[in-house]
């Protein structure tokens, strides 16, 4: 007969076993709270605060086409904010869409950011948990709904949103986009005047021209119809970003990263009617900002109209290193 000692021992060997099996369960079933960190999520009230930015030596007349109209540095002091890789405007309040499904929304009014919301995309590809799975690098909205298009570089995917966010009403990694390489994938995503759409692969398919593909209508729909062309950027510029002008001309916002630590950004304009099925587009450059008028990684475009002017709004990504700026600049086009 086992004494009483021994099957103690065996049944709190055997509770150890089921307690270790239970936790390696744990583990592989949720890997993400063994590994990564999480990305961190804006606040729905985020505090922001806009001071002015004015270049060393002040601002010039002109840039290139452009004529500045001023600048903002944003700063916050949650550690969500910040990463912007897309900006969009609508009924007077800017949107900037981070790199890892943070937005912010806010308007600006006499040097002040005014009621500031924040929202996070709960639904995209993968868990959210890291920024790899919510690498939303570009956003497009629907003027008159407010619905919202979003595209996803690590993924190549685009997805559609409800106008506050809060669900994905669709989703699509179309065809044309799959041998996208990753995480140099879908970098730009544009609404055109007339409900076509245009995306564009940050790198490839060589060194002088990247990825594009033209959609008839929305670009998670089914039934939309593809067309495939190529962009041919500035020499040793990508492109991160694009809009459409009021007729119908896409902008293209390209930048160049030098080492050690140096941007730069061109802005191209392509004509409406060189986008099509096929076509090489290179476009023309129509303004330059380097240092000492933005030394910073500009990366989200957008454009407005105000009392007859057209105005092209630039957001700059501070990768999420808190001690480099984010700049929000405005610029009058032509006269």
């Amino acid at each position: 007969m086992r004494s009483l000692s021994t099957v103690q021992a065996r049944s709190a060997y055997g509770t150890g076993v089921r307690i270790i099996l239970s936790i390696i369960a744990v583990l592989l079933a949720v890997p993400r709270y063994s590994g990564d960190e999480r990305l961190p999520l804006i606040r729905a009230t985020p505090e922001i605060r806009a001071t002015p930015y004015v270049p060393a030596g002040g601002w010039p007349a002109r840039v290139g086409a452009l004529r500045p109209i001023g600048g903002v540095t944003l700063t916050s002091p949650t550690p969500a904010f910040g990463g912007f890789s897309g900006i969009a405007l609508r009924n007077g309040r800017i949107t900037l869409l981070s790199d890892g499904g943070n937005i912010v929304r806010f308007a600006i009014a006499g040097g002040r950011v005014i009621d500031p919301t924040g929202h996070v995309l709960r639904a995209g590809p993968g868990t959210g948990w890291t920024r790899s799975d919510r690498d939303s690098e570009s956003i497009a909205l629907d003027p008159a709904t407010g619905t919202a298009w979003i595209g996803f570089e690590n993924n190549n995917e685009i997805w559609r949103y409800t106008v506050d966010f809060g669900r994905a009403t669709a989703r699509a990694r179309p065809a044309a986009m799959r041998d996208w390489a990753t995480n140099q994938g879908v970098e730009s995503l544009a609404r055109l005047v007339d409900g076509r759409f245009v995306a564009l692969a940050e790198r490839k398919p060589n060194r002088r021209t990247r990825h594009a593909v033209l959609f008839s209508g929305d670009p998670t729909r089914a039934d939309t119809r593809i067309a495939r062309f190529l962009f041919v950027p500035p020499e040793r510029y990508d492109p991160s970003d694009a809009a459409t002008l009021p007729n119908g001309d896409l902008l293209i916002l390209t930048r160049r990263f030098r080492f050690p630590f140096e941007f730069s950004a061109k802005l191209v304009r392509v004509p409406r009617e060189s986008i099509r099925a096929g076509a090489q587009v290179a476009g023309l450059v129509i303004a330059t900002l380097r240092a000492p008028l933005v030394a910073e990684n500009c990366e989200g475009l957008a454009i407005t109209r105000e009392r007859g002017r057209t105005m092209v709004w630039i957001v700059t990504d501070n990768d999420a290193m808190p001690w480099r700026p984010t700049y929000l600049l405005k610029f009058a086009l032509g006269g």
